[in-house]
């Protein structure tokens, strides 16, 4: 009776089979890609789950349900969604016909508790030194991007660095979806909206960028930068709001520019423009990578220059090997003069 009662419960208002992955400690995601389907990763990349739906309406249920705790409507007419869930899980499910195979699920679980640099290093995604370091980064109020490709551990870094911004220092912190959880005292969290079913009431990341300036902010921070509210980043970065950061989908620290270029271009705004503003208002990119066993370490940190045809050129300072000790490259003198007062090589 007991376990025909946690059954009905799962079902009714929790994930159904999902219920025992989404509770692991470990589990950061989870996956249905199909009724018969479902993967999980804790941290060392996807696996098969011995978890199966009993058909493809009952995952559809399961996502509508999930969708209708958001607030946001998912059906025939509206066959997608991204949200977050109350407890903070990111939620993005597609229908059939649109996902071939049948309904598709996807989880992205928050962490139980904000990460901070010393878990990473214990973790190995970066040396004591590197540490050190990206604390003066911080410290010393320099503008950066961290960069990566998706499930790299971006938010995961911010929120790290964003933990050892000093006590009074008010920050602003925009996002789709709230996600950035950092140890501070001062944080101010906004979200942005979509449209309801009428086509009203969109609130974009642009808005609330735009809002943060008027809100006393120390540091400006974009989860992510992903559209047009990279020309009102660039804007306020250079207007006085120093030490503002946010993350970016990227391949490598090299494509930076080029990804805020296409960006930029949503915007209406000119290639030369971009780099003019660019070259003004960030000054590091910290590029995080996602090993084949899954281990999420940074890669490289570059600093921004200008080449003699006005470009911005990010340029390696700092190379880390996962068998090496870091090794400096061609910026590394830039950007210890960038930290000079804040750190020591």
């Amino acid at each position: 009776m007991l376990a025909v009662l946690r059954a009905l419960r799962s079902e009714i208002v929790g994930a159904g089979p999902l219920d025992p992955l989404l509770a692991d400690p470990e589990t950061t995601d989870v996956l249905v890609n199909a009724f018969d389907e479902v993967w999980v990763d804790r941290g060392a990349g996807p696996q098969r789950a011995p978890v199966t739906f009993p058909d493809d309406a009952a995952v559809r249920r399961l996502a509508q349900r999930l969708a209708n705790t958001a607030g946001r409507r998912l059906d025939d007419a509206s066959p997608y969604v991204d949200a977050r869930l109350p407890d903070g899980t990111r939620l993005h499910a597609v229908l059939k016909p649109i996902a071939v195979r049948g309904t598709c699920l996807s989880l992205r679980v928050p962490r139980r508790t904000a990460m901070g640099l010393p878990d990473l290093v214990r973790a190995g995604a970066l040396a004591p030194t590197c540490a050190d370091l990206l604390r003066a980064v911080v410290a010393a109020r320099v503008a950066f991007l961290v960069s990566g490709g998706a499930g790299t551990g971006k938010t995961t870094l911010l929120g790290a660095l964003l933990s050892t911004a000093h006590p009074a220092e008010r920050l602003v912190l925009i996002e789709d979806s709230a996600e950035l959880n950092p140890r501070h005292a001062h944080v101010v969290r906004l979200e942005s909206r979509p449209p309801n079913i009428e086509g009203a009431g969109e609130v974009t990341l642009r808005d609330l960028v735009r809002q943060a300036l008027r809100m006393r902010p120390d540091r400006i921070v974009v989860g992510e930068v992903r559209g047009a509210e990279v020309t009102e980043l660039l804007a306020a970065l250079n207007t006085g709001a120093e030490g503002g950061c946010g993350t970016v989908h990227a391949n490598s620290a090299e494509d930076v520019p080029a990804r805020l270029e296409a960006l930029a271009a949503t915007a209406g705004l000119t290639r030369d423009a971009l780099h003019s503003q660019l070259a003004a208002a960030l000054d590091v990119v910290v590029h995080l990578v996602r090993d084949r066993d899954g281990l999420r370490r940074i890669a490289e940190i570059h600093v921004l220059d200008r080449d003699p045809t006005g470009r911005v050129r990010p340029v390696p300072a700092l190379i880390m090997e996962r068998s090496t000790s870091p090794r400096p490259g061609p910026g590394y003198a830039r950007l210890c003069a960038l930290l000079t007062g804040w750190w020591r090589p």
